[in-house]
């Protein structure tokens, strides 16, 4: 009886009950609060705004709870973070095991949005009188759908074999026994979201004109959820992985497919081709700011992508957090110390090595013009964008600063925060040297940038720590770059040689302000590419990924799903050193961490406590 009354209780004290007690006593009541609930608009609707508040935050849930940006490797914060309870520090270093704890806990809590999905689309009917119609009934019923399946493919993704039991609502007299299920094979569960996320697409709307519906479920979110659910399943890492040809349920049903199932690349290919052309019918497009003469302003365009809303025309928003998200704490850590900030949130060199030149080429090709040694002569100043005078003090870079960060492409200012870039918030430039008055002057605390960078991307220009002054900004979860890439790395999996590869992968780097790929010779326009080397090609696509998809949440689970994860994220990382005091000790690609990931990682553990309890669970490939 407790379980069927914990969400009830959880929902009436939500709406400001008194007391919950007297509910409690007598299942015969259980109905009666139900009934309370249903029949009323506000809580109706509270009751399903609710089952939204497991999405996770993409700023600082992505961050200290879920985690994902520390375990992937554009993103490093102070390893000291630990002692203010950041549980996920520890696992890059090793220092994980099945009886850690984890504060995205995503096995916990998702099941519950599910089971309150599940009782609202039991539950919930038409108040016409209260403004709730039949229609608007279906819309929601559609909502929880879409939910579901998005709760399902995020535990899917992270633990792998799951018990999945999609419509239980388990009754109040139930036996304990009963609740005692084991995993479904990771496939199954992947099916079932695909199904449930088409029928939700053909019943909701590609977009609300009212504003109070802004973040509610579309037709476009369910189908970028599936498209991407859809590249993930067709990825090495679940695509016939002999690795874990031991990894069997209670009924000795292989977890992960030990069949290699090129077909699943073509559904993925044909799922993100369908998002593109639906979101583009419906008029989702890249976000792009425009110079007075008409051309893109790369710098404009990327950096105002994370800022501006959809009402405000940022329709390359596919899925966003409703009710917000953490970006006060967020833009704190990243904020200098004597600037009112953490200090402690910083990128990695790997990160500022992967963005090209301004000529389009990787630092790594001797065309590129990269240097690594000494300093500018004098400001940098490009013609394409407006940023520099309005967002960066007047210039790209400054007289003097180190040749490592001059003449890169337009994103590389977008992302990165080095020694003698501006601060905007005070009118300056950066000073990473240790020493009075910089930004490591800070007694030796956590708050030092411990490799000599600041994080930038989804840090608002004219936001103002101090002064506690903070632009909204939206939660991005899925965006249309995303699904271009996506459909990209898809194409040439199944059909390489195919020409929308570049085509996709063109219509990003060109609002990014860099050279196109060109089956043809290189110019100043274009770059030749091998189009019909697969090998090539999967190399450049997962590099422009790298880039245009930073510090959003995605690349830890890219090198996950690439099965590249053991040779990224063990090792030492670099950054610049820290602990220099001119530019001589400080310009030094100086090791700062030795991170451990060890084949088990690739999937959360279940906790042990839940083993415990029921034993027909089989815990993650390698944590026994």
């Amino acid at each position: 009886m407790r379980k069927t009354l914990y969400i009830v209780t959880m929902v009436l004290g939500m709406f400001g009950f008194s007391s919950c007690s007297d509910y409690l006593d007598k299942e015969s009541d259980t109905e009666l609060d139900l009934k309370m609930v249903f029949d009323d608009k506000t809580r109706t609707e509270g009751w399903l705004a609710n089952v939204y508040s497991g999405i996770p935050d993409p700023y600082l849930g992505y961050l200290k709870y879920a985690g994902w940006e520390v375990l992937g490797d554009d993103m490093t914060p102070s390893e000291r973070y630990r002692q203010f309870d950041w549980k996920v520090i520890p696992f890059i270093l090793g220092e994980w095991t099945t009886n850690s704890s984890w504060d995205g806990n995503f096995w916990a809590n998702f099941p519950q949005r599910i089971r309150e999905a599940n009782i609202f689309i039991q539950n919930v009917h038409a108040l016409n009188e209260q403004g709730i119609t039949s229609a608007e009934v279906e819309y929601m019923k559609a909502e929880c759908r879409f939910m579901k399946a998005y709760y399902y493919a995020l535990l899917a993704n992270t633990y792998g074999g799951i018990p999945f039991a999609p419509d239980e609502i388990t009754p109040s007299n139930f036996n304990l026994s009963d609740l005692m299920i084991g995993q479904t094979p990771y496939d199954q569960v992947i099916d079932w979201c695909d199904k449930e996320l088409q029928a939700a697409s053909k019943i909701l709307p590609a977009k609300y004109t009212e504003a109070r519906k802004y973040g509610r479920a579309t037709s476009i979110m369910c189908l970028a959820v599936r498209a991407r659910m859809l590249l993930y399943a067709a990825s090495p890492l679940v695509n016939g992985n002999t690795d874990y040809a031991n990894y069997k349920n209670d009924k000795g049903e292989n977890i992960i497919s030990q069949t290699y199932d090129a077909n699943k690349w073509r559904k993925a290919a044909d799922a993100c081709k369908e998002l593109i052309t639906e979101a583009e019918a419906a008029g989702y497009k890249l976000y792009e700011v425009k110079k007075s003469d008409g051309k893109i302003d790369p710098f404009m365009s990327y950096q105002d992508m994370m800022f501006k809303r959809f009402d405000d025309g940022n329709t390359e928003i596919l899925f966003a957090r409703p009710g917000g998200c953490d970006y006060v704490e967020y833009e704190k850590l990243a904020t200098p110390l004597r600037s009112s900030g953490n200090g402690g949130m910083g990128v990695t060199q790997s990160l500022v090595d992967a963005f090209s030149m301004e000529n389009g080429l990787p630092i790594t090709d001797p065309a590129s013009n990269y240097k690594e040694e000494g300093f500018s002569d004098a400001d940098e100043q490009r013609d394409n964008t407006d940023w520099a005078s309005l967002c960066n003090g007047g210039s790209i870079t400054r007289k003097g600063t180190y040749n490592m960060y001059c003449h890169r492409e337009p994103r590389f200012y977008i992302c990165v925060n080095f020694n003698n870039g501006y601060f905007n918030q005070e009118d300056r430039v950066y000073n990473m040297f240790r020493g009075d008055g910089t930004e490591t002057d800070n007694n030796g605390t956590h708050d030092a940038p411990q490799n000599g960078y600041f994080a930038k991307k989804k840090i608002y220009y004219k936001d103002n720590v101090k002064q506690g002054s903070y632009q909204y900004r939206p939660g991005i979860l899925y965006r249309l770059g995303e699904a271009y890439l996506n459909y990209a790395e898809a194409l040439n999996e199944c059909d390489p040689g195919n020409e929308e590869i570049l085509t996709y992968l063109n219509k990003i780097r060109e609002r990014a302000g860099v050279r196109q790929y060109t089956t043809g010779n290189t110019d100043d326009n274009y770059i030749h590419v091998n189009l019909d080397n697969q090998s090539e090609m999967r190399n450049l696509i997962h590099a422009e990924r790298r880039v245009e998809l930073n510090c959003e949440g995605l690349r830890y689970d890219d090198l996950r799903r690439w099965k590249e994860a053991e040779k990224v994220l063990t090792g030492p990382f670099y950054g610049m050193n820290a602990n220099g005091r001119d530019a001589a000790s400080f310009y030094k690609r100086t090791e700062y961490q030795t991170r451990v990931y060890k084949k088990a990682f690739y999937w959360f553990p279940i906790h042990q406590s839940e083993i415990d309890k029921n034993t027909k669970l089989k815990q993650a490939p390698y944590w026994n």
